[in-house]
């Protein structure tokens, strides 16, 4: 009984703290949060069901895109309807399927993750969605990875490990295609950018460095929007 007991109240502190940081994630009152989505393009029913089982069976479920930032993806992908894709960080496949909703007629996303262990779900989503045969899917590690693809790409979407997001910039400018879109996400990080720095916090210490590179490579232009955790919206010139 005391074992069961402790299971609950360590499980019950693990979900405070993922609600806790998922919470802190959201910059607007919450009124006003609600009003957006409210009057946004409401989600696909696909990704309503994807967003409820990443939340029933996968670790931080909060890493998922979510309903908002998924209809801003779409909405990007829809303007520029994109030839090529390249997503850094596929998670569950959310926000997959957010940008391939924009994709020209022939186009295709290749999206890299190093949790091979999600491809199942990865897959049976993909499958229902009916673009299977536009994503192609790559397992490991995105820095190997990206120097190995021949391709110019006209969107890339960072998503994946902050420590890394300076060199997946360096990795794919030399891919874009001139007027290329680069979207990179959590670059708030939950408002960490503008509190006193923790020497000892890599993460917030390298997207410093990489907001900063974005706002002032000359390759580049940028604006950094409040949308969920932060995203960053960069053309290439």
């Amino acid at each position: 009984m005391v074992g069961q007991s402790s299971f609950k109240l360590s499980e019950l502190s693990h979900t405070f703290k993922h609600l806790k940081f998922y919470t802190s994630m959201h910059f607007l009152p919450e009124k006003i949060e609600n009003y957006l989505v409210a009057h946004s393009q409401e989600e696909p029913q696909i990704l309503q069901e994807l967003t409820k089982e990443t939340w029933q069976k996968v670790l931080n479920p909060r890493m998922l895109s979510g309903a908002f930032q998924g209809r801003v993806l779409s909405m990007i992908t829809k303007l520029i309807q994109p030839k090529n894709i390249l997503e850094i960080g596929t998670y569950t496949g959310y926000s997959a399927l957010c940008l391939a909703e924009g994709l020209s007629a022939k186009g295709k996303i290749m999206t890299i993750d190093k949790n091979e262990e999600l491809e199942t779900l990865q897959n049976k989503y993909f499958e229902k969605s009916g673009f299977r045969n536009k994503i192609t899917q790559f397992v490991g590690n995105a820095i190997e990875i990206i120097p190995t693809i021949d391709e110019k790409f006209d969107l890339v979407f960072i998503d994946a490990d902050k420590s890394n997001y300076i060199n997946y910039f360096h990795l794919i400018i030399d891919k874009m295609n001139a007027g290329g879109i680069i979207l990179s996400d959590n670059v708030l990080w939950s408002g960490k950018v503008v509190e006193e720095l923790d020497p000892k916090d890599t993460d917030t210490k390298v997207l410093l460095a990489y907001n900063k590179l974005m706002n002032e490579d000359v390759r580049i232009e940028t604006i950094l929007l409040p949308i969920r955790d932060g995203l960053t919206i960069s053309r290439v010139i």
